[in-house]
């Protein structure tokens, strides 16, 4: 019997979930104002989670909590509240990382699913045996190990635990994630949730005698991005994580912006999609615009990670750069004759390469020959700052987003 793997993605607010699931997902993951791993204010208050999980029920997706910090003594005094809390909510998991934790949701809530988290650093089958007998359905692998090392572990594990991995977005220049570089240099816990990202800094080299003389570390005139990960990108090859045995393809990004949400899920949807339309096929030749779409939004270059082996998890030294080539600029709310309701997210001008994002992952091309501001009046741009406008285009459903191309694309 074929095991459909799960799509997971990220939801850093209630407007992230819901543009999860609509492009998507079959599962979100996000957070609380505590215990989650990134402190960002745009975590989830008690009342929209409880909001997300209705969203999500109501059209057959699940949601899961990270709870996935490690607590101090204080904070480990108001965990169990926000555990009772997600549980009123209604969420599906929880994914920590503390054995604490870990024990805490099972005493406040013994109904709910638990998940380890990669912060846990599960590197082999006897870990993820250990996990499962302490209660956990799920574990979340390790982003440093190889399809092999997949497998190993699926094959000398309970085949009731499952097993969740990494398929795109950043990675950390640190084992599992666990990191103390930032909280040395700038008095931010990696594993707080506050990560100011030093692997991402441009470093030179000093001498003790010289002080203001600045040596170039590796080539490049602008220095030296040495600790400077490229991002993950697996979609050209998800059919063999599907067939490692890994039940649960996660997105990262839980700080990203609900356009980058969607257009990822849309593009891993669709590579899923396409998996599954012929999963004993000996060759997964994936649909060019599924990658295509992949470069739509900011990015580092890509690389697979660690799949092939370390050899092949690249580091892009000589820059910490985004490639920008298209930029999000507006939500469509309604369609109605013709005619597309939009609202600004950033602007743009007739004559502009412009296309539509849809919920199927479709990308659309347009050529509007108006614009239209909300009094009526005919503009060339727009300029302002959430400002309603309608265009001309072929039938767009709501929740479709609209990008332009950038002078850089």
């Amino acid at each position: 019997m074929l095991e459909i793997p799960e799509l997971l993605a990220p939801a850093g607010d209630l407007e992230r979930l819901r543009y999860a699931v609509c492009y998507g997902a079959d599962a979100v993951y996000c957070a609380l104002p505590e215990f989650g791993m990134r402190s960002a204010p745009a975590n989830f208050t008690p009342e929209e989670l409880a909001d997300g999980v209705i969203y999500a029920h109501a059209r057959g997706r699940k949601v899961y909590l990270t709870l996935n910090t490690l607590p101090t003594n204080e904070e480990a005094d108001r965990l169990p509240d926000a555990i009772r809390q997600a549980a009123a909510a209604g969420v599906d998991a929880f994914i920590v990382a503390d054995l604490g934790v870990l024990d805490a949701c099972k005493t406040y809530a013994p109904d709910i699913d638990v998940h380890m988290s990669t912060q846990t650093g599960i590197t082999n089958y006897a870990s993820a045996i250990a996990c499962h007998k302490m209660g956990a359905k799920r574990v979340v692998l390790a982003r440093e190990l190889s399809l092999t090392d997949i497998a190993v572990i699926r094959d000398k594990t309970p085949p009731e635990l499952e097993l969740e991995a990494f398929v795109h977005g950043a990675m950390c220049m640190s084992v599992s994630g666990r990191c103390l570089l930032s909280n040395y240099l700038t008095g931010r816990d990696a594993n707080r949730g506050q990560c100011a990202q030093p692997c991402r800094w441009k470093y030179y080299l000093t001498e003790e005698t010289r002080p203001g003389q600045l040596y170039e570390i590796g080539e490049g005139e602008g220095g030296s991005y040495i600790l400077n990960a490229n991002d993950l990108c697996t979609a050209p090859f998800l059919d063999l994580i599907c067939k490692a045995g890994v039940d649960s393809l996660k997105i990262e990004g839980r700080a990203k912006t609900f356009y980058y949400v969607a257009s990822v899920t849309a593009a891993y949807r669709r590579a899923l999609d396409q998996y599954l339309a012929d999963p004993f096929a000996e060759d997964f030749d994936l649909a060019p615009e599924v990658f295509t779409e992949l470069t739509r939004t900011s990015h580092r270059p890509y690389s697979p990670g660690f799949y092939f082996g370390a050899d092949k998890a690249h580091q892009n030294t000589s820059s910490a750069a985004y490639i920008r080539e298209w930029e999000f600029v507006g939500t469509v709310d309604g369609w109605e004759n013709g005619v597309a309701s939009c609202q600004q997210r950033g602007k743009w001008s007739l004559g502009d390469t412009i296309e539509a994002l849809t919920p199927d992952g479709s990308s659309i091309p347009l050529t509007p020959a108006w614009i239209r501001n909300e009094a009526g009046e005919e503009v060339t741009s727009t300029p302002h700052a959430m400002e309603k406008y309608t265009i001309p285009t072929p039938e767009l459903p709501p929740m479709s987003l609209l990008r332009r191309r950038t002078a850089e694309g």
